[in-house]
Formats: C-alpha cells, sequence, structure tokens
C-alpha cells in the first residue's frame, strides 16, 4: 500500500464501488474543454454553475464522481456535493479517469 492510499483510501476502489451503485460521472470543465473529449455518458457542469444545479443533481439519487482536467476543479465541484449531502469522490482528470472505468 502506498502512502497515497493509506492517507486517502484506494480511489480505483472507490471508483469502482460508486461505478457498481451507478455513479453519475460529472464533468466540471467548460463546455468548450468538454467539447474537446470527455468520457461517454458523462454530464458537463461546469464547476462556475455547480452550485445553482445542487437541486438537479440530487434529484438523480445516485452517487457522483467529478472530473476534470488535472483534478483540482473537480475536488472542489466533490467538496461542494458533499457539502449539500451528495456523494461524491473526485475522480480526477477525465482522461486518467476513463482509463480506469
Amino acid at each position: 500500500m502506498g502512502l497515497l492510499d493509506f492517507l486517502f483510501g484506494n480511489k480505483n476502489n472507490m471508483i469502482k464501488d460508486f461505478q457498481s451503485r451507478g455513479a453519475v460521472i460529472i464533468d466540471v470543465r467548460t463546455a468548450q474543454e468538454y467539447g474537446q473529449g470527455a468520457i461517454s455518458g458523462s454530464k458537463n457542469i461546469p464547476l462556475q454553475v455547480i452550485n445553482s444545479k445542487i437541486n438537479e443533481i440530487k434529484k438523480l439519487n445516485k452517487p457522483v464522481i467529478t472530473c476534470c482536467a488535472s483534478g483540482m476543479r473537480s475536488g472542489s465541484a466533490a467538496s461542494i456535493l458533499k457539502n449539500n449531502g451528495i456523494e461524491a469522490i473526485n475522480g480526477g482528470g477525465w482522461s486518467s479517469l476513463n482509463s480506469k472505468l
């Protein structure tokens, strides 16, 4: 077990767990970034508007995996969702996450 796994848990296992429970993947990049490539089936909700979409996301009644370009914005988005009672994890960069799915 690596130090990061020890500190943060094994993200791959968490992603698999979320997937097994029908998680929604929310890509928080801008629409322009999203248009240049994204995970098939993901939803594009830019970080700048995620607060206004909380009720819409809650209605999905599913866990959420957030992603972006590098993992920074998706980390912020996951925190916002968790603070609003939504089960969410930061999946990191979309390209890296796509390879784990």
